[in-house]
C-alpha cells in the first residue's frame, strides 16, 4: 500500500496575467507540514506574484490554492492569515511610531481576537526567538536593516502561522547578518512551521530548505533536492547564465 504525504499548502495550475504578460503560468506547488521550500528565479520570474496569489492580495485568473486540502482561492487575505498563512515582504514596513513590542502586539491581537495582556508573554517569547528582545522598546522606525528584517519575521510569527512565506528576507544584509538570520529561520523550521522562501542568496536557501523550486517567465522549470536542481543544465543556463 502506498502512502501519499499530506500537503499543508498546494497550488494547482495557478495562473495570473497582467494584460498580455503571463506572470504566473499554471504553477503547481506543494509543501508538506514542517517542510522548507526555496523558490529562485530571475527578476520578473513571477515569484512575488505567486506569493501574492497564495496570500490573497491578488486574485488568480485560474487555478486553485488549498490549505490542508481546503480550497481557499476565493478567501480574502485576513481569512487566510487566521487560517495560518503569514508572510514577510521584500521591503520591511514596520509601524514606525510603535515600539518593536507594540508591532508584535498588533499582529498577535489581530489574528486571534485576543486582548494585549493575553498575548504579551507570547510576544516576548517571539522577540527572544528572533533576537529582538534587546530592542523591544525601540521604535520600529529606528531599527537597522537586520533588525527590520527580524521584525518582519517576528510579526509574521506573532500571528501563529502554520505556513510562513519569506520574500527575499536576506537581501541587503552582510554575510554575517545573513548567517544570523539563517540561524533564526532554521530555528523556526525546527519548531514545525512550514516555510516557503524566495531568495536570491542561494547559499542561504540551501542551508535551510528541503526542496528548491525554480521559476522562469512564470513557469516552474525545476522542483527537487537543492543540489540536484542547482546542478541541472536548464537551471544553470536559465538562472545562472551558465551554458551547458
Amino acid at each position: 500500500m502506498t502512502f501519499v504525504a499530506r500537503m499543508i499548502l498546494e497550488t494547482e495550475k495557478l495562473a495570473k496575467s497582467f494584460g498580455s504578460l503571463k506572470v504566473v503560468d499554471a504553477v503547481d506547488l506543494a509543501a508538506a507540514p514542517g517542510e522548507a521550500v526555496g523558490i529562485i528565479g530571475p527578476n520578473g520570474a513571477g515569484k512575488t506574484t505567486l506569493f501574492n496569489l497564495v496570500t490573497g492580495t491578488l486574485k488568480p485568473d485560474s487555478g486553485a490554492v488549498r490549505l490542508d486540502g481546503r480550497d481557499i482561492t476565493k478567501e480574502p487575505p485576513h481569512t487566510r492569515c487566521i487560517a495560518g498563512i503569514s508572510r514577510s515582504f521584500q521591503i520591511p514596513h514596520p509601524f514606525a511610531k510603535l515600539t518593536v513590542f507594540e508591532n508584535l502586539l498588533v499582529a498577535a491581537t489581530q489574528r486571534g481576537g485576543k486582548k494585549e495582556r493575553e498575548v504579551a508573554e507570547e510576544c516576548g517569547d517571539i522577540l527572544a526567538r528572533t533576537g529582538l528582545l534587546r530592542a523591544a522598546n525601540r521604535l520600529g522606525g529606528s531599527l537597522t536593516l537586520l533588525d527590520r528584517k527580524r521584525l518582519e519575521l517576528a510579526r509574521a510569527l506573532a500571528s501563529r502561522p502554520r505556513v510562513i512565506l519569506l520574500d527575499e528576507i536576506a537581501g541587503g544584509l552582510s554575510e554575517g547578518e545573513c548567517a544570523a538570520l539563517v540561524e533564526t529561520i532554521g530555528a523556526i523550521k525546527s519548531s514545525g512551521v512550514t516555510i516557503l522562501w524566495i531568495e536570491h542568496i542561494v547559499r542561504a536557501l540551501t542551508a535551510i530548505v528541503d526542496r528548491l523550486v525554480v521559476l522562469n517567465f512564470g513557469r516552474k522549470i525545476a522542483d527537487g533536492k537543492p543540489r540536484e536542481v542547482i546542478a541541472s543544465a536548464a537551471v544553470r543556463e536559465t538562472y545562472m547564465g551558465i551554458a551547458a
